[in-house]
């Protein structure tokens, strides 16, 4: 059985009035904590792309992006897509929700929030109600200020983004603990790690941007320090 059938027969139970604390306690556990990061990244990404008043055909793509969807899955993808619009349970809701089923894991967390940054960027703008959007679910989440900047600034086109941001450090920090957080998020980014977290299969390209963005701030900093 694919994801994508896991995912639909999910959110049908949801469109039919279940109740969505009664469906992510189904998905705590693996293997479908993977259907649970899909459906939030689903759930959260089609409310956050009318945050700016528009859902425009690149943001739908993004979903496409993200997740890779296979030719012969696609027509399970579209279901999953026009069921989650169906659903009006509150963005907050859900957020509140997937905080509750993942815990502390912040790792997860923070992979989920990188798959609602690349859908609000992929129509080559960052407005303003996306940013406060995703401030709120990042809240929520319990990610903090640092962890959001972090990876806002990874994301957000209208600059060259400060690599320190990127590594969540402070220009002063000691170079060889820049080079320590620099290695240890490039381990937490390997694709096996994020499967382990509940990350599906489909969606671990968000590691291949995570690791290169990573090692050219890395890069930029250690160049500077040389």
């Amino acid at each position: 059985m694919s994801i994508w059938t896991r995912i639909s027969e999910a959110l049908s139970a949801l469109a039919q009035g279940e109740p969505l604390s009664a469906v992510f306690e189904r998905l705590r556990t693996p293997p479908e904590r993977s259907v649970a990061f899909t459906i939030a990244v689903i759930a959260l990404g089609a409310k956050m792309a009318k945050a700016d008043g528009l859902v425009t055909r690149d943001e739908v793509t993004a979903f496409r992006e993200v997740f890779q969807i296979a030719s012969k899955d696609e027509a399970g993808a579209a279901r999953v897509f026009n069921l989650a619009r169906q659903d009006v349970a509150g963005y907050d809701d859900y957020a509140r929700r997937i905080k509750t089923m993942f815990g502390d894991d912040t790792g997860t967390l923070s992979d989920l929030m990188e798959g609602l940054f690349h859908i609000a960027v992929a129509d080559g703008i960052y407005h303003p109600d996306e940013d406060r959007f995703l401030a709120s679910v990042a809240d929520i989440f319990g990610l903090s200020e640092a962890q959001f900047r972090a990876t806002r600034a990874r994301f957000v086109p209208d600059a060259q983004p400060d690599p320190y941001s990127v590594l969540g450090v402070d220009p002063d920090t000691p170079l060889d603990d820049i080079r320590k957080a620099w290695r240890r998020q490039v381990l937490d980014s390997h694709p096996d790690k994020m499967i382990a977290r509940g990350v599906p299969r489909e969606a671990v390209k968000l590691a291949e941007r995570r690791i290169i963005d990573l090692n050219r701030a890395w890069e930029e900093i250690a160049g500077e320090e040389g």
